[in-house]
Parts: C-alpha cells; sequence; structure tokens
C-alpha cells in the first residue's frame, strides 16, 4: 500500500491555504466571538478521573477501511455516546479521507458536556485558532507530520488558547516531539503510512516510557476488546481511543454501553 500518510498531508497543506484564502484568521475570530470566549474543558482531567478512559470516536470512514457509517449523525452519535459513559469525545474533520466536517465538531459541542478531541492533521497555526473557534477541547498532533520544532509552535499556541494537547507517537524516536505544553501522549497502534494495527505497539512502546515523566499515556486504534484495555491500564494507560468498534455498528451508543458494561 502507498504511503497513505504522505498523500493525506500533501492534500491538507493545499487545502488550509483554501481555508485561509476563504476566511481569513480575522475574520473566523469574529464569527466564532462566542465560541472563543467559552473556557474549554480538560480532556486530561477526565481521563485521570474516569474509571474507564473511553474516548469515543465519530468517524465515517477511513482511507484503507472505507465507509464504515457513511450516514452517520452527529446527533444520533455523540448524545449516545455520552449517555453510555464516554469520558470524552473524538470527532474527525477531515473531510476527503475520514468523511468528516467542521460542521460535526461544531454541532458537538452544541450537544454534549464532556471534553471533545478535534481529531485531524494539524499543520498549521490557522488550524489551532480553528479548533478553537469550533468549540474544540483539546488537538492532536501527530510527531511524524511535524518537525520538533513546529511540534513545540503549536503545541505552545493551543496553550495559549486553552485547549490542550495530544501527541500522537509511533515509535519510540518521536519521542523527542515531548515538550511542556504537551498534556497527553497517544501511542498509535496503527501505521499511518500502511495502515496497519497492532494494539502490541503500546505495549512495546510503554516500555520507552518507565524512567521517565510522560504525561498522560493514552492508547489509540485497534482496540475492540475489553480485556485489551484492562491489560492496557495495568501497563500504565488511562485513556482508551476507540472508533471503528464502535462506529461499524447500527448503533454505536449501544456498541459502547456494551463494551463498557464488559470492563468489570
Amino acid at each position: 500500500m502507498q504511503d497513505i500518510l504522505q498523500q493525506i498531508i500533501a492534500h491538507k497543506h493545499t487545502e488550509v491555504e483554501r481555508q485561509k484564502q476563504a476566511i481569513p484568521l480575522s475574520t473566523l475570530l469574529s464569527m466564532a466571538s462566542e465560541r472563543m470566549e467559552r473556557t474549554p474543558l480538560s480532556m486530561r482531567k477526565a481521563l485521570a478521573q474516569s474509571p474507564t478512559g473511553i474516548i469515543a470516536e465519530f468517524k465515517r470512514k477511513s482511507p484503507s477501511k472505507g465507509w464504515l457509517h457513511a450516514h452517520a449523525q452527529i446527533a444520533d452519535i455523540l448524545p449516545a455516546y455520552q449517555a453510555s459513559g464516554a469520558s470524552a469525545c473524538s470527532v474527525l474533520t477531515d473531510e476527503r479521507f475520514f468523511g468528516g466536517a467542521f460542521a460535526d465538531l461544531a454541532q458537538a459541542r452544541r450537544l454534549i458536556t464532556i471534553p471533545i478531541l478535534r481529531k485531524d492533521f494539524i499543520i498549521d497555526e490557522y488550524q489551532i485558532h480553528q479548533s478553537r473557534a469550533l468549540g474544540a477541547d483539546a488537538i492532536l498532533l501527530i510527531a511524524a507530520t511535524l518537525t520538533v520544532e513546529t511540534t513545540r509552535t503549536l503545541a505552545t499556541l493551543a496553550h495559549e488558547l486553552n485547549l490542550e494537547v495530544l501527541l500522537e507517537i509511533h515509535s519510540a524516536s518521536e519521542l523527542s516531539h515531548l515538550n511542556d505544553n504537551i498534556d497527553m501522549l497517544g501511542i498509535n497502534n496503527r501505521h499511518l503510512g500502511s495502515f496497519h494495527t497492532d494494539v502490541a505497539t503500546s505495549f512495546q512502546l510503554v516500555e520507552h516510557l518507565k524512567d521517565r515523566p510522560t504525561p498522560l499515556l493514552i492508547s489509540e486504534s485497534g482496540i475492540s476488546s475489553p480485556t485489551t484495555v484492562r491489560e492496557l491500564r495495568q501497563a500504565g494507560f488511562r485513556g482508551f481511543l476507540i472508533g471503528e468498534t464502535f462506529m461499524k455498528t447500527n448503533q454505536p451508543g449501544h456498541a459502547l454501553t456494551t463494551f463498557i458494561s464488559n470492563l468489570a
């Protein structure tokens, strides 16, 4: 399989430049003045205090598996996620590769009262302001798509805007992207080039973190069993980002309820 991540990032650069031209930053901030005044929620705190740590994700499709739930609607799924016990929610806003939309995040913010992670390929400061304007509480920064310096710059701006930062890594070499403005460290079990998934990645990389202070740990992707969550929690993880396991069903909220009921 071709390196999907390279394709996504190449397109994202073009996409962000078009967004800047369509809605300049000053216009964006003016349009979203009410949301900009809102105090974001702490996703890190919510996960640390939660007995489950489930971050339930909303996504309609993926580059590797195609459509998971083509006609999924935020109003049908996000409130159900919260009612079913999600600690936080993740909302994909990438349209071309994941079937997301900015409107999904804005609508989610109106409907739920738990923290929301904006899941996208963030490469530019404009997207940080955009995330705040849409109502996100936290943003995702992917080490594989950024330099160490850019990661620091984006994370610093996020904190200036009162957004928390989840840094995602895929290998021990990417630990160099950690800085004082990273609130949560996510280990993605899915290789973003091939999209091959292996939960063993989380267990392997956590070994590199035992002798150093780290942000709250999150395991991402490929988690389909409550048993796996229990094992990851014993290894030190406190957040578990799960999307396809729920979204491939007709009732993602009900699937989450069943999943959590089997965690005890």
